[in-house]
């Protein structure tokens, strides 16, 4: 049984579509001197587009098939997570329930209720506000306990969609990719590495369709060593949901996410300000800006392997710029 037809066993909603884009970046390639293309998850069809619409063509399919009538899920108040699960639960008539904190502790109007936080107004989510989400999980499950005693049926979706059935989306995407590229002998995978999902379902989809990429998980919120158990455990459940026994070293570069979680730093939004000059491309300055200025100074502290084309995993997020202003 190969790869896709592991997949199939697991239902899933039809939410991404075909494929998104796979294509070169002419203008940066000739800025950095190295070959440079950029999968487009940033434009998948929902919400203004982003990563996590893959884990929730998943987790949205187990939600509908328990009878749920609500998604319960949780995050920063700009999370383009909780964004998108909100458009999700818009789409398909069931409620949703934000759980929401502000990991930068500020007090700026702006990013209170801009970007992000904006939208879940107009998807109709309620937003339960919590001094900090020192459990998720545990937290999650006490408000669906709240929830199904007032008569609703929540299915909880794990910050990030970030749990083993939601961490398949990008075991999908790992196969697109390999797809797109069969006359394209990528080198390295750059991708934002935060709750995990998204790297560890390519770190087990790359291991099967392209065995000899070196995928490098850029960390926007940790340490490698806080960083490196998450990302195993899940390529772990991962393959064990698809019978893979053997699994590759995952690596991290955590050089770039300070100060910390959610706030800008001047790297990643110079990589801002490159992309959208050079590419007509926008980044957000959470988490692509910071994954991008590593790919950018992977290349000049030549961390990169070798000199063959990089590519790198653009998982969205740029609603959160407007509520970054005047930062940006």
């Amino acid at each position: 049984m190969d790869l896709q037809q592991q997949l199939a066993q697991f239902p899933r909603l039809d939410l991404v579509g075909p494929a998104t884009p796979l294509e070169r970046l002419s203008r940066l390639s000739e800025y950095l001197g190295r070959d440079i293309y950029v999968k487009r998850d940033d434009v998948t069809p929902m919400a203004l587009g982003g990563n996590k619409l893959r884990k929730l063509e998943f987790l949205a399919a187990e939600a509908l098939h328990q009878g749920a009538d609500t998604l319960v899920t949780a995050g920063a108040i700009q999370s383009n997570h909780v964004r998108q699960t909100a458009a999700v639960a818009a789409k398909l008539g069931l409620q949703c329930v934000a759980l929401l904190e502000n990991p930068i502790d500020t007090k700026a109007e702006n990013y209170l209720t801009n970007g992000n936080r904006l939208l879940l107004d107009l998807f109709n989510v309620e937003v339960v506000m919590c001094d900090a989400l020192h459990d998720p999980q545990a937290q999650l499950a006490e408000l669906a306990t709240r929830l199904e005693a007032q008569g609703f049926r929540p299915y909880i979706v794990p910050v990030g969609g970030s749990n083993a059935l939601g961490s398949l989306g990008y075991v999908q995407c790992a196969i697109e990719i390999a797809a797109q590229s069969h006359d394209i002998n990528f080198s390295s995978i750059v991708v934002a590495s935060g709750s995990a999902g998204t790297h560890a379902g390519l770190a087990v989809g790359l291991q099967q369709q392209l065995p000899e990429v070196e995928l490098i998980g850029v960390t926007v919120s940790r340490r490698v060593i806080d960083q490196l158990p998450k990302v195993e455990q899940l390529q772990k459940s991962v393959a064990g949901l698809l019978g893979i026994e053997t699994l590759t070293p995952i690596t991290l570069w955590d050089d770039y996410f300070a100060p910390h979680y959610g706030v800008p730093n001047d790297e990643g939004m110079a990589a801002v300000k490159l992309l959208a000059q050079q590419e007509g491309m926008l980044l957000d300055p959470v988490y692509t800006a910071k994954a991008m200025a590593g790919l950018i100074d992977g290349i000049s502290q030549k961390r990169f392997r070798d000199k063959g084309p990089i590519l790198f995993i653009h998982t969205g997020g740029a609603p959160a710029l407007f509520a970054y202003h005047p930062q940006v």
